[in-house]
């Protein structure tokens, strides 16, 4: 499908109602939600104990309390970045949720059981000492990479419709790796508090929360603009190239990083100078522009919408800009209050998911619902504008 075709919906009415065998169909997708919800609440749940109890096993569950509180403020940092890189079309909250959970608990596990098994591997025929190191540069990348790196290879696999490209890759490393940073800072600072009390405490949270806080989200992210890129091209080929060279680079710079911080002293301070800050400098620079580039998308795909009269040209560059979506927002609650801002903010973020559905369309890249979400989230566009209109006083 061209961007440049006609859009194919002519009519606004909502579609109608499927009768008894809807009625049905509603009833057992509801079962199966609070069943998939109840499955992944015990298995986070149970995932959460095991890796409390190895934690506190190792550093006392006042250690680990304590490393608890204080990796708190780093996520203060890392995390509403990545919320204020999803603000064209934020993903669905339960989505980033799980994707936290799933790099705190899920990814995790995996790595402390992987590492811990290539360490005993390596500790049969080499000092405990070199074991360690070895394992830290060449087994935990690689682990712990694609550890992250499953769930959103998992999102794009059974989630196709929420994951738009590069930056729904992004986002959902970003908050995985921001999970999983979480989860291990609590365990280093705990064992620098257990080892070396308050002055160990302070290195480790300053080390690790203030000067390198945004390390696993880097390198996920590479993981993620590989499977971003895969998700919107319409070649065999790159789907498969395209999540595996992302998820080397990913495992590559953690490699790079990890012998760093076991070389220690003026190594370690040569890597962060020289490739940490240039890295962390590209990775904002890479951020900011990834968020324009979405804001140009959206107003690119919906020009086709804007010349079948669905909007008006106006309209769509107020949705391509977040400054003039911000000015919408306020324009609307000054004029019409609560109810026509929540009316303006549908609005907006039916036209994202709009614009973005027909991208996929676009690359071919939508499932055989495309057609209908079309369908829905035009009459949800009309809907909302006729609600904050005739709101407005």
């Amino acid at each position: 499908m061209s961007g440049e075709q006609a859009v194919a919906v002519q009519s606004t009415e909502p579609p109608q109602p499927g009768g008894a065998r809807a009625g049905a169909h509603r009833g057992r997708s509801l079962i199966r939600r609070w069943v998939l919800l109840g499955i992944a609440i015990l298995g986070f749940g149970l995932a959460a104990l095991a890796v409390a109890v190895a934690i506190g096993a190792a550093a006392g569950v006042s250690a680990t309390l304590l490393g608890l509180v204080v990796a708190i403020i780093p996520l203060g940092i890392v995390v509403p970045t990545f919320l204020w890189l999803d603000r064209f079309e934020a993903e669905p909250t339960r989505y980033l949720v799980m994707a936290f959970l799933w790099g705190a608990l899920i990814a995790v596990l995996i790595a402390m059981t992987l590492n811990t098994a290539g360490q005993l591997v390596l500790w049969g025929s080499i000092p405990a000492d070199e074991s360690l190191a070895l394992t830290a540069v060449f087994v935990a990348p690689i682990v712990e990479e694609a550890a992250k790196g499953l769930l959103i290879l998992l999102v794009w696999r059974f989630a196709r419709r929420e994951f738009d490209g590069i930056t729904d890759g992004m986002v959902y490393a970003g908050v995985t790796a921001a999970g999983f940073a979480f989860t291990e800072n609590i365990q280093y600072l705990a064992l620098a508090w257990v080892e070396h009390g308050q002055e160990g405490l302070t290195a480790t949270f300053v080390g690790r929360g203030l000067l390198s806080p945004f390390a696993h989200p880097m390198f996920t992210i590479c993981t993620g603009i590989g499977i971003g890129v895969a998700a919107t091209s319409r070649k065999g080929w790159v789907r498969w190239v395209a999540p595996l060279t992302g998820l080397s680079i990913a495992v590559i710079a953690h490699a790079v990083w990890n012998l760093a911080a076991v070389s220690g002293g003026n190594g370690l301070i040569a890597v962060y100078l020289l490739v940490q800050v240039p890295l962390f400098l590209a990775f904002l620079g890479f951020v900011i522009w990834a968020r324009r580039r979405e804001g140009r998308l959206i107003g690119q795909f919906l020009h086709a919408y804007a010349d079948a009269g669905w909007l008006s040209p106006g309209e769509v560059a107020m949705l391509a800009s977040m400054p003039r979506r911000r000015e919408a927002r306020q324009w609307a609650r000054a004029n019409g209050g609560r109810a026509a801002l929540r009316s303006m903010e549908d609005f907006q973020d039916a036209a994202s998911e709009l614009a973005l559905l027909r991208r996929r369309m676009y690359h071919s890249a939508a499932d055989d619902r495309a057609l209908n979400d079309e369908r829905e989230l035009l009459t949800i566009l009309a809907s909302r504008r006729r609600e904050f209109a005739g709101q407005v006083v």
